[in-house]
C-alpha cells in the first residue's frame, strides 16, 4: 500500500495525484482535507480535518522551523493523529507528500519512507530544506534542462525530473478552425486570481477582432474538462500553475503566461522559465488593453510545437516508476 497526502489548496494537487496513481503498481490511499476524489480512482480515501480554521493561530511556524503548526490547534492535532493511526494500522510501504513539510516530517519520524513532490519557486527557507533533506526521493514535475533551481541541486542525488504532468496526456490534439476569427481563451484555476469578468469584457469591447472566452475566473463558467476549449482556441492566456502549464503543453497551444502572486514566487519562476525557453510569451501582470495585439502576435509567432520540450509525454509514468522503485526497495527492507 502507498499513502498519498494531497494538499487541499486548489484542484491541481489532486489531479496530479490521480494521474500518477493511475500508473502505480500498488494500491493508493489518499489522505487529504480536500474533497474526496471520484470513487474508483484510489483504493481508499482518508478525510483529514482542516488545520487552518483557527481565528488567531499562535506561533504557526514554530519560530521559523516549520510552515504551519499552530499551538493547541484542534484541527492540526486531529489530522496528525488520523495520519498516525492510519500508518499504524496499514503499515504503508511509503507515503507520497504533495505538499507539506509537517506531514513529511511526521511520516518519516514514524519510520516510513517519504517521496516528496517538489514545487518551483525560491524554496530556500529552513522548513523546505528540512522537508527535502528528510525525503527518500524527490520528484520535480518539470524538465530539468528548462528549469534547474539552484536550491534543489543539493539534493540532485535523490531528485528525478519527470516533466510536466497533465491529465490530458495522450489525448488527440485537434487544430482550431482557421476560418473564424482569432479565439483567445483566458484560463484561471481554483487557486484564485485577481482577474474579473469586467477585465475580459473590457478587452472584448476594445478588441472585437478577437473572440474572447474565459474559464475559471469568478463569474465565468468552470469546466471540469477544459480540453475542448484548449484545443479550440488560437491563443491561451493562463496563470503559471503547474497543472495549467502542463495541460497547455499537452494541447500544444500558443500561450501568454502570467505568473500569479503565490508563496515563494512559485508561478513567477515558472513563467520566467517558460519565457526564457521560448515556449510561451511570459509577462509579469495583466497587460494594458493596447498591448494585446502585440502579445497575441508574439504568441502566434512562437506557435505551440515548442511545448514538446516540457516533456508531458510519459511524465506521470516516470513519476510512478520512481515511486514504485522506492516502495519496492522499502518493502524489501522489512
Amino acid at each position: 500500500m502507498i499513502g498519498y497526502y494531497i494538499h487541499h489548496h486548489g484542484h491541481g494537487h489532486r489531479m496530479r495525484a490521480s494521474s500518477i496513481s493511475a500508473q502505480l503498481q500498488s494500491p493508493v490511499t489518499t489522505l487529504s482535507s480536500a474533497p474526496p476524489p471520484p470513487a474508483g480512482r484510489f483504493a481508499d480515501s482518508i478525510a483529514l480535518a482542516r488545520d487552518d480554521r483557527g481565528s488567531d493561530p499562535v506561533n504557526p511556524t514554530a519560530d521559523g522551523a516549520l510552515h504551519w503548526a499552530p499551538t493547541h490547534d484542534t484541527g492540526l492535532r486531529t489530522r496528525m493523529a488520523r495520519i498516525v493511526s492510519w500508518i499504524d494500522a496499514t503499515r504503508p510501504d511509503l507515503v507520497v507528500v504533495d505538499v507539506s513539510v509537517e506531514v513529511a516530517a511526521l511520516v518519516r519520524l514514524l519510520g516510513v519512507p517519504v517521496v516528496l513532490i517538489a514545487m518551483p519557486g525560491e524554496r530556500t527557507d529552513a522548513p523546505h530544506h528540512l522537508g527535502y533533506q528528510l525525503a527518500d526521493h524527490i520528484i520535480a514535475a518539470w524538465p530539468q534542462n528548462l528549469y534547474d533551481p539552484r536550491w534543489l541541486r543539493e539534493f540532485a542525488h535523490k531528485t528525478t525530473f519527470v516533466g510536466g504532468i497533465s491529465r490530458f496526456e495522450g489525448r488527440a490534439v485537434t487544430a482550431p478552425d482557421p476560418s473564424v476569427q482569432t479565439r483567445i481563451l483566458v484560463l484561471s484555476g481554483a487557486g484564485g486570481t485577481s482577474l474579473t469578468m469586467d477585465d475580459i469584457r473590457h478587452c472584448a469591447h476594445e478588441h472585437r477582432n478577437y473572440r474572447w472566452q474565459a474559464l475559471g475566473i469568478p463569474g465565468a463558467p468552470w469546466a471540469e474538462n477544459p480540453w475542448p476549449h484548449l484545443c479550440g482556441c488560437d491563443v491561451v492566456v493562463s496563470h503559471a500553475g503547474q497543472n495549467a502549464v502542463a495541460d497547455i503543453a499537452a494541447a500544444r497551444r500558443p500561450a501568454i503566461i502570467i505568473g500569479q502572486p503565490r508563496p515563494f514566487d512559485e508561478q513567477v519562476e515558472t513563467a520566467r522559465a517558460l519565457g526564457n525557453a521560448g515556449l510561451a510569451v511570459s509577462i509579469p501582470r495583466w497587460p494594458e488593453t493596447s498591448q494585446w495585439p502585440q502579445l497575441v502576435d508574439r504568441a502566434l509567432a512562437l506557435g505551440g510545437e515548442r511545448w514538446v520540450r516540457w516533456q508531458t509525454s510519459g511524465a506521470a509514468a516516470r513519476a510512478a516508476a520512481v515511486i514504485d522503485s522506492v516502495a519496492k526497495r522499502a518493502g524489501g527492507l522489512r
